[in-house]
């Protein structure tokens, strides 16, 4: 996740730019996909006409604006480290700002960042279980996201799963908290390989979590993969609508180190999609960063 390319980001008239850098813990310890809109863009990273011939054709529709052709006269607001790991603990990096952040299908990582000051409308509680008791707004999502989260840990404990919520949503100013506290524990270059400047972690669209067993042993932590839980998330999220994020061996393309915890709502068609190609939302929505 040390490669992870950052870009200066030459914004044309009217198109936002936003100096971030990538979530925390859990989650991004460590974005996304719904009913992809016909007429989204794609960013600079991204190959717009090279959508993948699975239905829905993929099309990132939080995707962000274009970056202006050399001709334009616009002037960059700001310019990126050379790179990432010279950034200062909390610092931002220039990223190209998502142009529609309510989007199930909002792509979020390393290169597109959420608005700043982007918060999630109609956040709710969903009635599962977490590992807390507390009504934080950890244990929130949007809407949609969770009600299929209900539905997913309904069809577990069918099948003898007993499920628990971790970490859901985060404000940008959580997120900033947590990385700039990771930095302090471990280093600037350690923290971004498990967490996010704040504005490109998932878990503030509102379309994340972070689940573990009901007992909450190896909550967010490597070793959930060995437990039957996260077997079972692993051969069942598509059916609810959501997938693993960050799924194992593909950090050089997500930016993140396999979390078998960490799920997405995409919908179901799209999360269908992406298990049948075996591929990450990086790779379906062709926006494959080209320096790592």
């Amino acid at each position: 996740m040390n490669y992870a390319r950052t870009a200066v980001i030459a914004a044309a008239a009217g198109a936002l730019l936003l100096l971030a850098g990538c979530g925390g813990k859990g989650g991004d310890s460590a974005a996304t996909t719904g009913s992809p809109s016909p007429g989204a863009t794609a960013g600079a990273s991204a190959t717009a006409s090279a959508s993948p011939k699975t239905t829905p054709s993929p099309s990132p529709s939080g995707s962000a604006t274009k970056t202006p052709s050399p001709s334009s006269s616009a002037k960059p607001s700001a310019s990126a480290p050379s790179s990432p790991t010279t950034a200062k603990p909390g610092g931002e990096d220039a990223l190209q700002v998502v142009a529609k952040p309510d989007s199930i299908t909002v792509l979020v990582n390393k290169q597109y960042a959420l608005p700043k000051e982007y918060e999630p409308s109609d956040l709710v509680y969903p009635n599962v279980a977490f590992t807390f008791s507390e009504k934080l707004p950890k244990r929130m999502m949007r809407k949609e996201a969770a009600a299929a989260l209900e539905t997913l840990f309904a069809g577990a404990k069918k099948d003898g799963i007993a499920l628990a919520g971790v970490s859901a949503y985060r404000s940008y100013a959580t997120q900033k908290t947590l990385f700039d506290n990771y930095v302090k524990q471990d280093g600037l270059e350690k923290a971004r390989q498990y967490s996010a400047y704040p504005g490109t972690s998932e878990h503030e669209t509102g379309l994340a979590i972070d689940v573990s067993g009901a007992d909450g042993k190896c909550a967010a932590t490597d070793c959930f993969a060995t437990t039957k839980e996260a077997k079972w998330l692993d051969q069942h999220v598509t059916e609810y609508g959501f997938i693993i994020r960050y799924p194992k061996g593909k950090d050089a393309i997500t930016g993140y180190q396999y979390e078998p915890w960490h799920l997405r709502y995409v919908g179901v068609d799209v999360s269908k999609a992406i298990a049948a190609k075996g591929v990450t939302m990086e790779e379906y929505y062709n926006a494959v960063p080209v320096n790592k």
